[in-house]
C-alpha cells in the first residue's frame, strides 16, 4: 500500500527560500575569495611604486651632490700634496681651516682704519661693486637699446666698443686716480668702465634680434617710439639684458679685487695685499675662498633671476 505525503505550498516556501540563499552563498563565495585575494595583492603591491619613487629621488639627490663633493675632495687632496712637497711654505688644509675658524669667530672687529675684520672688507668691496655696477647699468642698458634700435648708431659705436672693451681694468685705474684724485672714486670708476660693456653689447644684440613682424605690427598701429620700447622691445630683450647683467656683475667682482690691491684702504683686495706684505699665506688662501664664495652666491642669484624671465634653461 502506497502512502502519499502531501505538503502544502506554505510549508514548501521556506525550504525553497533557504535553498536559494544557499545557492547564492555558494556561487558568491569564489568571487568573494577572488576579491579578497585581489585586495591583498593590491595591498602588497601598493608599496612598490612608493619604493621606486624613493629610490629615484635618492639617486637623483646623490647624482646632484656627489660630483661636487668629489671635485672638492680632489681640490683638497691636491692642496695637501702641494703643501707636503713644498716643505710647509704652502699651509695644509688643516692649518688653514684652524686659521679660518679663528678669523670668522669675530669677522667684524675694528682696531683702526686699516685693521678691520674680513666681514667689513667684504662689505666695503660689495658697496663699491654696487655703486659702480649701478652706474654702469643706468648708462649701459639704455645705450644698448639705442644702439640696437638704430642702425646708424650701431655702425657708429661698434668700432669704439670693440676698441675699448678688451682694455685691462688695471689700465683704467690710473686714469681714475688722475681724474678723481681719490682711491675710492677711482675703484668705482674702474668697475663702471669694465662692467658697462657686457650690458651694452647684450642689450643691443637682443634689440637687433627682435622679430621683424613685431616691428611691422608696431608700424601698422602707428605706435610711438616710447611705446615700442616699453611694450615690444623691453619684454623681448629682457633675457638678453639679464645675461648682460650677470656677466657684468662677475666682471665687477673680478675688477674690484685687482683695483683694491693698488688703491689700498678697506676692501677684500687690500686685505689680500696686506696679508701678503705680512707673509701670512693662510689668510691669503682664506681670502681666495671668500672671494670665490661671494662670486658664486652672486652668480647663483643672477642665474635664478634670469631663469625666471626666459623660457630657455640658463646654464652656469
Amino acid at each position: 500500500m502506497v502512502s502519499a505525503v502531501f505538503h502544502s505550498p506554505l510549508d514548501a516556501a521556506p525550504v525553497a527560500a533557504q535553498n536559494a540563499m544557499n545557492n547564492v552563498a555558494i556561487s558568491a563565495s569564489p568571487a568573494s575569495g577572488r576579491s579578497q585575494k585581489q585586495s591583498k595583492s593590491e595591498t602588497t603591491a601598493s608599496p612598490a611604486p612608493a619604493s621606486r619613487d624613493w629610490a629615484a629621488l635618492s639617486r637623483s639627490f646623490w647624482m646632484a651632490v656627489l660630483p661636487p663633493l668629489c671635485g672638492l675632495g680632489l681640490l683638497i687632496g691636491l692642496w695637501a700634496v702641494v703643501s707636503t712637497t713644498t716643505g710647509g711654505s704652502i699651509p695644509s688644509p688643516v692649518e688653514t681651516w684652524k686659521q679660518a675658524l679663528e678669523i670668522f669667530s669675530n669677522p667684524f672687529y675694528r682696531n683702526g682704519p686699516n685693521d678691520q675684520g674680513v666681514g667689513w672688507n667684504v662689505l666695503m668691496s660689495l658697496e663699491r661693486v654696487a655703486v659702480g655696477f649701478g652706474m654702469a647699468a643706468l648708462v649701459g642698458i639704455p645705450a644698448g637699446f639705442v644702439i640696437g634700435r638704430f642702425n646708424f648708431l650701431s655702425r657708429m659705436f661698434n668700432p669704439l666698443i670693440s676698441l675699448l672693451r678688451p682694455v685691462s681694468p688695471l689700465a683704467w685705474l690710473p686714469i681714475g686716480l688722475l681724474v678723481f684724485k681719490g682711491a675710492n672714486p677711482a675703484a668705482i670708476w674702474t668697475i663702471f668702465i669694465c662692467s658697462i660693456w657686457p650690458m651694452i653689447i647684450n642689450t643691443a644684440v637682443g634689440v637687433q634680434r627682435v622679430p621683424q613682424d613685431y616691428m611691422n605690427v608696431a608700424r601698422v598701429l602707428n605706435l610711438s617710439e616710447w611705446k615700442i620700447a616699453t611694450k615690444i622691445l623691453f619684454p623681448a630683450v629682457l633675457p638678453y639684458m639679464l645675461t648682460g647683467v650677470r656677466l657684468a656683475v662677475g666682471t665687477a667682482w673680478l675688477v674690484i679685487v685687482a683695483a683694491e690691491m693698488l688703491t689700498g684702504g678697506v676692501g677684500i683686495g687690500f686685505w689680500v695685499w696686506d696679508e701678503w706684505n705680512n707673509l701670512n699665506v693662510k689668510n691669503i688662501i682664506i681670502a681666495i675662498f671668500v672671494i670665490g664664495i661671494v662670486g658664486l652666491v652672486l652668480e647663483f642669484a643672477l642665474i635664478k633671476l634670469a631663469t625666471a624671465f626666459t623660457f630657455e634653461e640658463v646654464k652656469a
